[in-house]
């Protein structure tokens, strides 16, 4: 089964062919980040414009390479949620347009559903059951997959998402957008045990998250320093806050692996690409007896092909949609 999906639930303008969920047959992606970085983050309405103007060069350029017509698919995907909402809009309303005039069904996809798809993509012998720590930008959670299109959530961010207290974080040591990616790297060259930093609890839900008082501390130490003329080492301050951050993500997928009896983790997500939290995943999985997945640093961020991954999943569940399908900022995974 071909599948041609879209993804346009942020600031890449994405269109893949997928066959049978597991095989990738073209994948492209337009990103707009250089323009995001004058901003320091993304912005919402620049987004959804550039969507819009890259969209159809997109998916005629993912078809090519495919070496397929809409004639030579058997059904259009598209993420339908969540999202920035004006982002979302285009994608959805472009996919319901191809659906139309082809007369393909169409496959609403959840972003959260998709990331963990991604692994699917690389490791043809990965079935549910599992337990997958999603995180990015927006999203920090700790999912049970007990089947393809079954998810619970165990635990999640209450406030940041991991990935967004990377950028405040590194935004605050004067790094550019998206800074996650170069507090990873200069934290390689830091002491992690240089600074103390607090470690977050959710008081009465012990897998939640909460990393908006660590975003906050780092801020308070920048400003106190700069207050008292004291000089800052930024390696040593990285280091110590990627520590801070692995083990708090770590030690809550682990408990909740243990729990729920997991014998396979999986990372999902732009914060899955971070080398710190490979590392110590795949450090305590080893001690603990525990497969681990993650997918190559190319389906990380947010890409078209998972959608098409976890599209065919949704179609054989019989989750397909109408043309009165509409885009949605929030909603959970369990119910996409």
């Amino acid at each position: 089964m071909k599948i041609l999906a879209i993804e346009t639930s942020c600031d890449e303008t994405a269109a893949a062919v997928v066959e049978d969920g597991r095989k990738i047959l073209s994948s492209v992606i337009a990103s707009q980040v250089e323009e995001h970085k004058i901003y320091g983050g993304v912005v919402p309405e620049i987004a959804s414009r550039r969507h819009a103007e890259a969209i159809s060069g997109v998916v005629r350029e993912a078809l090519n390479q495919a070496g397929l017509s809409l004639k030579g698919l058997d059904a259009i995907a598209v993420t339908h949620a969540p999202g920035l909402i004006g982002a979302l809009l285009v994608g959805v309303n472009f996919a319901k347009g191809l659906a139309l005039s082809s007369g393909l069904p169409l496959i609403p996809v959840h972003h959260l559903r998709s990331h963990i798809a991604a692994n699917y993509l690389e490791y043809p012998e990965l079935k549910p059951p599992f337990l997958c720590l999603v995180v990015s930008g927006g999203h920090s959670h700790i999912v049970y997959v007990s089947d393809y299109t079954s998810f619970k959530v165990l635990g999640k961010t209450r406030d940041d998402a991991a990935g967004e207290c990377y950028d405040k974080a590194a935004r605050a040591m004067g790094m550019p957008y998206p800074g996650g990616v170069y507090l990873d790297k200069m934290a390689r060259e830091g002491n992690p045990e240089a600074y103390r930093l607090p470690h977050p609890k959710v008081e009465g839900s012990k897998y939640d998250f909460s990393f908006s008082g660590l975003k906050t501390a780092v801020i308070n130490l920048l400003h106190n320093a700069k207050q008292k003329g004291e000089t800052i080492n930024t390696a040593d301050l990285c280091a110590s806050f990627q520590k801070t951050v692995v083990d708090i993500l770590v030690q809550n997928t682990l408990s909740a692996a243990k729990e729920c009896n997991a014998e396979k983790i999986v990372l999902a997500g732009g914060v899955s690409a971070n080398s710190a939290l490979r590392a110590r995943m795949a450090q305590a999985c080893s001690e603990s007896g525990l497969q681990l997945y993650y997918p190559p640093l190319s389906l990380c961020g947010d890409n078209a092909a998972m959608v098409g991954s976890q599209a065919y999943y949704e179609f054989f569940a019989g989750n397909t949609a109408g043309l009165d399908l509409n885009a949605r900022a929030t909603m959970p995974i369990e119910s996409a």
